[in-house]
């Protein structure tokens, strides 16, 4: 079994930035994909970013180009999502997921993640 934990959401202002974190524990390992995904009030969850250990290969979509990076830190089996620029369009609980292994669009898709953490709230509001 694989645990993921979030944490660093909460309330920030508009143009404002965030930078959350996901530590995962158990039995991890160096060919993990590790994402984030989002879910704001009333919508799917949508991918935004992933990274596969250790770091070779990263992934994301257009609602995270440009103002959010992922980056990890395979000593402390941690994965960031620094978020720039926030908007109240970001509002939303962001999740930390890990697959086994994923290839192409799979890597995008939430059905390929096994495990979840329990997500992290972001309110964006001045």
């Amino acid at each position: 079994q694989v645990q993921l934990v979030e944490s660093g959401g909460g309330l920030v202002q508009p143009g404002g930035s965030m930078r959350l974190s996901c530590v995962a524990s158990g039995r991890t390992s160096d060919s993990f994909v590790m994402a984030w995904f989002r879910q704001g009030p009333g919508k799917e969850r949508e991918f935004l970013s992933a990274l596969k250990w250790p770091g070779k290969y990263m992934y994301d979509t257009d609602s995270a180009k440009g103002r959010f990076l992922i980056s990890g830190d395979n000593a402390k089996n941690t994965v960031y999502l620094r978020m720039n620029d926030l908007t109240p369009e970001d509002t939303a609980v962001y999740y930390c997921a890990a697959a086994v292994s994923c290839s192409g669009s799979g890597c995008y898709q939430a059905s390929t993640y096994d495990y979840w953490g329990q997500g992290t709230q972001v309110t964006v509001s001045s």
